[in-house]
């Protein structure tokens, strides 16, 4: 039987499951609305799909290389809770998840999910089970591919940081510091050349509104100005931050001395740019005596 695509987005609109899988519903269903929605909820499908809005910031950030050294993937999959993060399902689930994307050489985050992982089951399907299987939202967030005939410099750090740097000259140890460092500072950008002009704006009329609340005199505001977008610069280029190894060397010095140059880098921090909910515990616990 033909299923229509607003059959499907019907039975989406009432299950808040995925399209596959209302589809599949339907089809095994005939068509029949109600029993596709039974189905799913037989499957747990439903269940998955209401936790799909809560929030998950915790988790792991996986870095998975070839064996040449050339190719490298990273990813970040999240769940709510540090406790699950740890658990062994979800872990061999990121194993899995970012071994495929390295064999397969999978660079997009829509193909990895629809693409096949365990039993004939799409990577996404199996992550459906595992948010039934442990009570938790469960997202890959983000993936990310290298590939390079260059040097890759790779490091982790407690699986909530991972980075990945690409570079011409140098070596794998020179490499491996950079990513290390990196990881510790929190560049943004390789040169200045590389921060969008309206940023640098924005910052140059924030510092300038400081400058004046400061009440300093209008030829020592442009100063000001200028002496905290350098520490704006310093701070989040890589070639003008103090190596972390070696804090009285900038990078663009290390660099120089090795001969060496940053061609790309990739930083991955577990959680960043989430916004996690906060609870008061004792509000929360009031507000249940209250009724409310």
């Amino acid at each position: 039987m033909a299923i229509t695509a607003s059959q499907v987005s019907e039975l989406r609109r009432l299950t808040s499951c995925g399209m596959m899988d209302c589809k599949k519903a339907l089809q095994e269903a005939e068509g029949d609305l109600e029993k596709a929605a039974d189905l799913l909820r037989k499957k747990g499908m439903m269940k998955a799909a209401k936790k799909a809005d809560r929030i998950a910031a915790e988790g792991v950030v996986v870095v998975r290389e070839d064996q040449a050294g050339k190719s490298v993937v990273i990813l970040e999959i999240n769940s709510e809770t540090d406790f699950v993060a740890r658990d062994q399902n979800f872990l061999r689930f990121t194993e899995a998840l970012s071994g495929l994307a390295m064999t397969q050489q999978i660079a997009s985050l829509e193909q990895l999910m629809a693409s096949p992982l365990s039993d004939g089951k799409t990577a996404d399907q199996v992550r459906q089970e595992l948010i039934i299987k442990l009570g938790e939202n469960i997202n890959v967030r983000r993936l990310q591919a290298i590939k390079s005939d260059h040097v890759l410099g790779v490091y982790v750090h407690g699986h909530r940081i991972g980075v990945v740097v690409e570079l011409e000259g140098g070596d794998a140890n020179l490499a491996k510091d950079l990513a290390m460092h990196i990881a510790a500072s929190k560049p943004s950008v390789i040169t200045s050349e590389q921060i969008p002009e309206e940023v640098v704006a924005k910052e140059k009329e924030i510092f300038t509104e400081q400058a004046k609340a400061s009440g300093a005199k209008e030829e020592i505001i442009e100063k000001m100005v200028n002496g905290k977008l350098k520490k704006y610069f310093d701070e989040v280029c890589l070639l003008r931050q103090p190596f972390v190894k070696s804090p009285d060397l900038t990078v663009a010095k290390l660099l120089e001395q090795s001969k060496a140059k940053v061609l790309s880098f990739i930083r991955f921090e577990l959680g960043e740019g989430i916004e996690k909910e906060t609870t008061n515990f004792a509000e929360e616990v009031q507000a249940q005596v209250q009724g409310k």
